[in-house]
C-alpha cells in the first residue's frame, strides 16, 4: 500500500515538473516570436492618416483620429517600376498590419490597412493578395476582404480603391498572416 502511494506521488511530481517545463518553453517561444515579429515592423514616416474612415459590419462609416501604421522593411524599400505609360503598379498598394488588443477569449487580433498610394492619382481595382490559408476567428465583412482560394484573397469585392483611400479590417488568429499584393488592375 505504501509503495503504491509513493509511486503515485512520484508520478504526480514528475507530471508536475513536465507541465512546468512545457509552460516555460511555451512562454519563451511566445516572447521570442513577439520580439522577432516586432523587429520586422517599423514606423513609416508618412503613415499617419488624418480622418481615416472604415466601415463596420453594419455598413456604418467609422472615422478615427490619426493612426500610426506599420510597414515592413521589405515594403519600405520597394520602389514603383513603371514602364512609360503605365498608370499604376502593385507597389502603389501599401499593406500595413499590426497587433491590436486580443479578443476576450485571448485570441490575438491584428489590424490590417490597405492603402492606395498611387502617385499618378489612379484608382486601382481587382486587388488580389497572397494570403495563404487566411482565416479569422472574428467575422470580416466579405465586401471588404475575403479569401477566394488558397493564397488568393480579394479586396473591396474587386471594386476600385480610390486614390488616397484606405480599407481596414481586423482579424483574429493565433498568428499574423503575411499579406502581399499578387495582382492589381489599373
Amino acid at each position: 500500500m505504501k509503495t503504491e502511494l509513493s509511486s503515485r506521488r512520484h508520478i504526480a511530481l514528475v507530471m508536475e515538473k513536465i507541465s512546468v517545463l512545457l509552460l516555460m518553453i511555451t512562454v519563451i517561444a511566445f516572447v521570442t516570436g513577439l520580439r522577432q515579429y516586432g523587429r520586422l515592423m517599423v514606423e513609416h514616416p508618412s503613415s499617419t492618416l488624418k480622418d481615416a474612415e472604415s466601415t463596420n459590419l453594419d455598413g456604418v462609416k467609422v472615422s478615427g483620429p490619426n493612426r500610426k501604421l506599420l510597414l515592413s522593411h521589405e515594403a519600405a524599400k520597394v520602389q514603383p517600376n513603371r514602364i512609360w505609360g503605365d498608370k499604376c503598379s502593385k507597389s502603389d498598394i501599401i499593406i500595413n498590419q499590426g497587433p491590436t488588443s486580443p479578443l476576450p477569449s485571448g485570441i490575438p487580433m491584428y489590424m490590417v490597412e490597405i492603402v492606395n498610394m498611387c502617385t499618378t492619382g489612379c484608382d486601382i481595382s481587382n486587388i488580389h493578395l497572397s494570403c495563404g490559408w487566411f482565416s479569422s476567428a472574428r467575422l470580416i465583412n466579405p465586401r471588404l476582404f475575403k479569401r477566394l482560394d488558397y493564397d488568393d484573397c480579394l479586396v473591396n469585392n474587386g471594386k476600385p480603391l480610390v486614390n488616397g483611400h484606405t480599407i481596414s479590417f481586423q482579424y483574429a488568429n493565433t498568428f499574423p498572416y503575411p499579406l502581399s499584393i499578387s495582382s492589381v488592375m489599373c
